[in-house]
């Protein structure tokens, strides 16, 4: 072979271990780049996995959390629903309590208004039967103290009348009865000289006096 021809030749083989060189290296890296891929990707299923377990148990943790709070608004629920059906059992009861007592209230106002009427009434009517009462004794008291003066001067008229008269009887009489009593008088003394009582002269006749 001529030198050119070997030259060429090495030239040759140079490049081809050259060029078999780099594939390998190329598919190398392509292999480690596939490897690395492959590492990325079971890291990335196994962070996944991790954060789909975490999510799993917060899921977990919150469903659990929210039966909890679902079991508590129940029961508020419940106690909320009691509470209002006791007070409105009692409200309830108060109103109708309120009601009894308003009517009870209205009654006795009712009957003490009448009660209150009626005395009323019979208050008025006493004081007229009073003021009646009075009036017709105040004109009985001034017919009697008027029948009183009346009587009064119509006694002393005759009392009057009576000693007038009785003046004047005595004054007609009044000589006889002096002639009279002289002679009882002298009669009397006669008779108790006669017994001893007395001496004539001790004794004289009354006097009559009109």
């Amino acid at each position: 072979m001529p030198p050119k021809n070997k030259e060429k030749g090495k030239k040759s083989g140079a490049q081809k271990k050259k060029k078999n060189w780099g594939a390998d290296v190329e598919a190398e890296s392509r292999h480690r780049l596939v490897v690395l891929e492959k590492e990325l990707l079971r890291d990335h299923l196994a962070l996944r996995r991790d954060e789909a377990r975490r999510a799993k148990a917060s899921e977990d943790q919150l469903r659990q959390r929210l039966q909890e709070v679902e079991a508590e608004l129940e029961g508020a629920r419940s106690e909320r629903k009691a509470i209002y059906e006791e007070m409105s059992r009692q409200c309830h009861a108060l109103q109708e309590d309120m009601q009894t007592r308003s009517k009870q209230l209205e009654e006795e106002v009712k009957g003490l208004r009448g009660q209150l009427e009626a005395c009323q009434r019979e208050a008025a009517a006493a004081r007229e039967e009073a003021e009646q009462a009075l009036g017709e004794r105040d004109q009985a008291l001034a017919q009697l103290r008027a029948h009183m003066a009346d009587m009064e001067a119509k006694y002393e008229e005759i009392l009057h009348d009576s000693l007038d008269r009785l003046l004047a009887k005595l004054r007609a009489i009044k000589p006889q009865w002096d002639g009279a009593a002289l002679r009882l008088h002298a009669r009397h003394k006669e008779q108790l000289h006669q017994f001893g009582l007395t001496s004539p002269g001790s004794l004289r006749p009354p006097a009559p006096s009109l």
